[in-house]
């Protein structure tokens, strides 16, 4: 297959990844079956994905490995070990896209698994598209002021992200401190794929000054030093943004008026989906 025409469906495949999985994301928007389905189609543009960049795997054991090369490979490995285990633990609950296959692992096992890998998952794809995006924007002609600016503007943004990534409980997702997933099906659509954008962009924002700072340390330059710091600094501001916006909300929370149960009244809106709630149930 000529170069050209490789790079080119290599970019379509990763742009309907992109938006897929801000679509599975959004369960809530769009319900089991869409869901089920989604996460087929998610599955084979992954195979797709990596037949493309075979190549990356035969240069594994070739050469030598700097700073970036180590990380780009841990992330990548942990990104295929969290898609291969989020994929396999969905259709062992499947009742749409692979019903013959349900059950085939424990539920139990399959429910918790599903639900951290997944957003371990979301997490890694942030830092694996963050890694690539200096490589991707090195072409582009911008002088340094808009440069700064659009740079302070993605590290709002991530601050933003770093917030809802707390605020919607996702730490507690990650580390199997709960077995269900709570939907606040109140929410505007538009607002769900608006959260969990900003949760991917703090992601990739992260990894791309990540991939920032790693030049710095493979360079000699009093520029890129320069650099460097400002990376960190910019990685500082967003995090600080994010946690001045959970003290906030923490502040907010503690001052409102409760009525009756104070956790079910912060709680209100918020459901297992009902469908996975009899279905893990009925099995458990």
């Amino acid at each position: 297959m000529p170069t050209n025409k490789k790079n080119i469906i290599k970019k379509i495949v990763d742009a309907l990844m992109s938006v897929l999985l801000l679509c599975l994301m959004a369960y809530q928007v769009t319900g089991e079956t869409l869901h089920e389905w989604g996460g087929i189609a998610m599955t084979v543009l992954l195979i797709v994905h990596h037949i493309l960049n075979f190549k990356w795997y035969k240069s594994l054991f070739k050469g030598k490995y700097n700073a970036y090369r180590v990380v780009s490979v841990v992330v990548n490995t942990l990104l295929l070990v969290s898609v291969a285990l989020t994929a396999l633990c969905g259709m062992a609950m499947s009742s749409h896209a692979v019903p013959f296959l349900y059950g085939m692992l424990p539920i139990a096992f399959a429910r918790r698994f599903h639900l951290a890998m997944s957003f371990w998952s979301f997490i890694l794809m942030g830092l694996h598209l963050g890694l690539h995006i200096p490589a991707m924007t090195a072409g582009l002609k911008w002088n340094g002021r808009l440069k700064a600016s659009v740079t302070a503007v993605f590290a709002v943004l991530a601050g933003v992200g770093f917030w809802l990534f707390v605020k919607n409980s996702i730490p507690d997702y990650i580390f199997f401190r709960t077995p269900f997933a709570f939907f606040d099906y109140d929410k505007a659509a538009a607002l769900v794929f608006l959260e969990n954008l900003a949760i991917l962009i703090a992601f990739a924002f992260i990894g791309a000054e990540t991939a920032s700072i790693i030049k710095w340390i493979n360079g000699k330059s009093e520029e890129k030093k320069t650099q460097t710091l400002t990376s960190v600094c910019l990685v500082l501001l967003s995090l600080l943004i994010g946690a001045a916006l959970i003290i906030c909300t923490v502040c907010k929370t503690d001052t409102s008026p409760s009525l009756g149960d104070p956790t079910t009244h912060t709680q209100t809106n918020q459901r297992l989906c009902p469908e996975k709630a009899y279905k893990l149930g009925k099995s458990l």
